[in-house]
């Protein structure tokens, strides 16, 4: 068994992304990234905190708007439209969740697709869904990313996916059906999912349960990618998968934390990088 070092990964893919940066600046460029964040969430504080920090470490100008946590839909969807309208903005990141008041998918409509980073916007959506280019959603490319640094060829593996979310599981599905695997979706209405997970030679757990995946379902010599960000009683982070169980079949294994969380900062760098890009004519 191997650990999958999502911080090492992460790290190559952010020099990546900075030399990229460089490339622009070189040029006049400078990629700029805003996050908005609304409300008091610690949990998206902290998130936001990592996110600032990596665009320094790859030169991206990072700008972060703070509203009150009983800000209006109509004032946050006029915070976005007043970003989709300024050309020194190139990637726009609203920082979910959103109070229950404000709807996550009147937002993320907002955004323009040219300028939505994260890769949620249902024109981005639907390209990543055709094969034409777009912005990939960071955790499930991240994934793809940290498969193929085990040196695993994804063509005509079996691959699971527990957890059918819109973020995760879904684009996770598409990104590894385009990489020629064939690719099973499983959820909580699955029948035999002990089975079916038993069979993969990759599996992606994204289900938010933690240690959901027990020892039983990991197919000796597969890869495990645990997507599972879950706070436990004891106030430690643990991912969906039983990692000590898990370890002693798998060939390869992320953990948590330092797994698929550096990762998802890393290709959100790398898409802040491609925005700036072809924002100006350059891609």
């Amino acid at each position: 068994m191997a650990i999958i070092d999502g911080k090492a990964l992460a790290a190559a893919t952010k020099a990546e992304a900075a030399q990229k940066v460089q490339a622009l600046r070189e040029k006049g460029i400078v990629p700029c990234l805003t996050v908005v964040l609304v409300g008091e969430n610690p949990a998206s504080q902290v998130y936001v905190r990592g996110k600032v920090n990596d665009c320094a470490e790859c030169g991206i100008e990072s700008r972060s708007i703070r509203m009150a946590e009983t800000a209006t839909q109509d004032e946050v969807l006029a915070q976005v439209r007043a970003l989709a309208a300024d050309a020194s903005v190139h990637g726009i990141l609203v920082q979910l969740p959103l109070p229950a008041q404000i709807s996550e998918k009147a937002v993320i409509d907002a955004i323009p697709p040219e300028k939505d980073v994260d890769g949620f916007s249902p024109v981005n959506v639907g390209r990543m869904q055709i094969g034409e280019p777009c912005y990939l959603p960071c955790t499930p490319a991240g994934c793809i990313r940290m498969i193929e640094s085990t040196g695993t060829d994804i063509s005509g593996k079996n691959a699971v996916v527990i957890g059918r979310s819109n973020i995760v599981g879904k684009p996770a599905a598409m990104l590894l059906l385009e990489k020629n695997a064939t690719v099973t979706i499983c959820h909580s209405k699955t029948k035999n999912l002990r089975e079916i997970c038993a069979a993969a030679d990759i599996l992606v757990a994204a289900v938010g349960r933690a240690g959901f995946v027990t020892g039983d379902m990991v197919k000796p010599g597969a890869v495990v990618i645990d997507v599972g960000i879950n706070r436990g009683a004891d106030g430690k982070l643990h991912g969906d998968v039983d990692f000590a169980a898990a370890a002693e079949k798998a060939a390869f294994i992320t953990p948590v934390p330092g797994g698929v969380g550096p990762m998802t900062r890393a290709m959100l760098m790398l898409n802040t990088a491609q925005a700036a890009a072809r924002q100006n004519g350059l891609v």
